[in-house]
C-alpha cells in the first residue's frame, strides 16, 4: 500500500499541472460544456490511479523480464545468436505497442485504405527490429553511439530524398509511437541487461541508454523504404481530421457512458500487447530455468499490474481527455496568435509529465548514475522541450509556407554536430527521450489541440497537421537533453579544476 500511495503522489505532481491548467481555462477564456468538463475530471482521475497501478507493474514485472533476458543473451558470446535475439525480440516487442496500432489506424483511414493497418505496423516492426540487433552489438563490441547514429540517420536523410512529404511525416512520427507505454520499459531492461555484462562501470552506464533511440530510427527506415517502393503517397490528400474514437455524439449523453464504451477496446488492444512479451518470457523460462518460482510469480503479477494499470490509464486519455484537447485549440484559435503560440508551449511543457514512458525514462537515468543526473532535471528540460515542439507546431499552422522538412533537417543535423561535443552518456539519453516524449497523452490531448486549430482555420490538413506535431516532439528533446549535457560537462569540469 505504501508504494501505491508513493506512486499515486509522485503521478499526481505529473498530472496536477495539466488538470489545474484546463479548469483555469474553463472559468476564464474557454468555457466548456458540463459534460465535457466533468469527463475531463473523470478521465484525469483514471490516470492517476492507472498511471500508478502501471509504474508498479512495470518495476515488479516488464523491468526484470528485459534485465535477466538481456544479461542472458550476452552471455552466450555467439554473435549469430545475439542478431537472431534482436530480431525476434525487437519484432515482437515492436508489434505489441499500442501507440503504433492507433498511429496505423490513423494512416489507414487517411490514405482511405491505400496503406494498411498491418501494412505499417509490420514495416515499422522489421526497421525496429533490424535496429535492435545493431544496437545489441553496438553494446558487445563497444562500437561509440554517436558513430551508429550517424549512420542511421544519414541512410535516413538519402532514403527522405525520395520519400514523399506525407510519409516523411508518418516515418518520424512511426518513430515516436513504436517507443510508448509498453516497449520503453522493455527495451531499456534490454539494454541494461545487456549492458550490466560490462566489466567498464562507466561504459555499462552509457550503454544502458541508446537502444530506444536506434530503435526509433528503425522505425523511420521501414516506413520510408515501404513508401518508396509502394509509391501509393498521393492518397493522402483526400484525408480528413480526426478528432476522438469517442466522438461528439456523446457529448450531451451520460457522461460516463464513453468511458465504458472504450474499455473492451482498450482491453483487447493492451492483451494484444502484452501478450507476446510474456509468451516469449515463458519460453525463455522454460528453456533456462533461470528463475525461481517465486520470481516468476512476482513477475507474473507485474505483468497484472501493467495490464490493469495501462487499460485505467488509455481509458481516461481517450475518453475523458481528448475532447477537451480539441475544443481549447478550436476556441484558441480565434483569438491572438501570441495567446495560441504560448498555450501550445504551456500545454506541451505540462503534458510529456504526464506521459508513462517518460517517468520509466527518468528513474533508468537516476538509477543508472546513482543520482548523478536528477530525474527532475531531466523532466524539466523534456519538458522545454517538447514546449518548444508544440509552439512550432502552431506556428507551422499559422504560416502555412512552414514546410515539416524546414524544422526537422536543421534539428537532426544539429542533434547529430551536438553528439560530437555532449558526454557518451547524454548523447544516449537525448536520442532515447526522442522517442519516449511522444506517448499517448502526447498522441491523443495535444494531437487533438492541434488538429482543433487545424480545425478552426479552415485547414484541409487535418490528420496530417497532426502527424507533423507528432515528428516535433520526437526531435527538440534530442536538443534540449544534449544542451543539459553540455551543463553537465561544463559542471564538471569547474568543481574538477576546484
Amino acid at each position: 500500500m505504501d508504494v501505491l500511495l508513493s506512486k499515486v503522489k509522485e503521478v499526481l505532481s505529473s498530472v496536477l499541472p495539466i488538470v489545474l491548467i484546463v479548469i483555469v481555462l474553463h472559468f476564464t477564456l474557454i468555457p466548456l460544456d458540463n459534460t465535457v468538463f466533468i469527463k475531463f475530471l473523470v478521465g484525469s482521475i483514471l490516470i492517476v490511479i492507472g498511471l500508478s497501478i502501471f509504474l508498479i507493474g512495470v518495476d515488479i514485472g516488464l523491468t526484470p523480464i528485459g534485465n535477466n533476458m538481456g544479461s542472458s543473451i550476452t552471455k552466450t558470446n555467439k554473435l549469430w545468436f545475439v542478431v537472431a535475439a534482436g530480431l525476434v525480440l525487437g519484432f515482437f516487442i515492436s508489434i505489441a505497442e499500442p501507440d503504433l496500432h492507433i498511429l496505423a489506424d490513423q494512416v489507414q483511414i487517411a490514405t482511405m485504405g491505400a496503406t494498411t493497418k498491418w501494412a505499417i505496423v509490420i514495416v515499422v516492426s522489421i526497421g525496429v527490429a533490424a535496429m535492435i540487433s545493431i544496437g545489441f552489438v553496438r553494446i558487445v563490441h563497444k562500437i561509440k553511439l554517436n558513430r551508429v547514429l550517424i549512420f542511421a540517420y544519414g541512410f535516413i536523410l538519402l532514403l527522405g530524398m525520395f520519400a514523399s512529404p506525407e510519409f516523411l511525416a508518418i516515418a518520424f512520427d512511426a518513430s515516436g509511437a513504436t517507443t510508448g507505454a509498453l516497449t520503453v520499459p522493455f527495451i531499456l531492461a534490454l539494454a541494461a541487461g545487456v549492458a550490466s555484462l560490462n566489466r567498464d562501470s562507466k561504459s555499462s552506464e552509457e550503454d544502458s541508454f541508446g537502444l530506444v533511440a536506434l530503435a526509433s530510427s528503425g522505425a523511420i527506415m521501414g516506413v520510408l523504404v515501404m513508401d518508396i517502393l509502394l509509391k501509393n503517397s498521393n492518397s493522402l490528400e483526400v484525408a480528413s481530421p480526426i478528432i476522438s474514437t469517442v466522438g461528439a455524439e456523446t457529448l450531451n449523453s451520460n457522461f460516463l457512458k464513453p468511458f465504458f464504451e472504450i474499455i473492451p477496446k482498450i482491453t483487447y488492444e493492451v492483451f494484444l500487447s502484452l501478450f507476446p512479451i510474456v509468451v516469449v518470457f515463458l519460453i525463455y523460462q522454460k528453456k533456462t530455468s533461470i528463475l525461481s518460482k517465486n520470481r516468476v510469480r512476482s513477475i507474473m503479477f507485474g505483468i497484472l499490474f501493467t495490464f490493469l494499470g495501462l487499460i485505467i490509464f488509455l481509458v481516461g486519455v481517450n475518453a475523458g481527455f481528448m475532447d477537451v484537447g480539441r475544443i481549447i485549440g478550436n476556441d484558441i484559435a480565434k483569438m491572438n496568435n501570441f495567446y495560441i503560440i504560448a498555450l501550445g508551449f504551456i500545454l506541451g511543457f505540462v503534458t510529456i509529465l504526464a506521459e508513462p514512458a517518460v517517468h520509466v525514462l527518468t528513474r533508468q537515468i537516476e538509477d543508472v548514475t546513482s543520482g548523478y543526473v536528477n530525474k527532475k532535471i531531466v523532466l524539466i528540460t523534456l519538458s522545454i522541450g517538447v514546449g518548444v515542439a508544440v509552439a512550432l507546431s502552431v506556428v507551422r499552422l499559422l504560416i502555412p509556407e512552414l514546410q515539416l522538412w524546414h524544422y526537422l533537417l536543421p534539428g537532426y543535423i544539429i542533434s547529430i554536430v551536438m553528439t560530437f561535443f555532449v558526454p557518451n552518456l547524454f548523447v544516449g539519453i537525448a536520442f532515447d527521450s526522442g522517442g519516449v516524449a511522444s506517448g499517448p497523452m502526447t498522441a491523443t490531448f495535444i494531437l487533438a489541440f492541434i488538429q482543433g486549430i487545424a480545425e478552426a482555420m479552415g485547414s484541409t490538413g487535418g490528420l496530417m497537421d497532426g502527424f507533423g506535431m507528432i515528428a516535433m516532439v520526437a526531435m527538440t528533446p534530442l536538443i534540449a537533453i544534449q544542451i543539459l549535457g553540455v551543463v553537465f560537462k561544463i559542471k564538471s569540469k569547474k568543481q574538477g579544476v576546484e
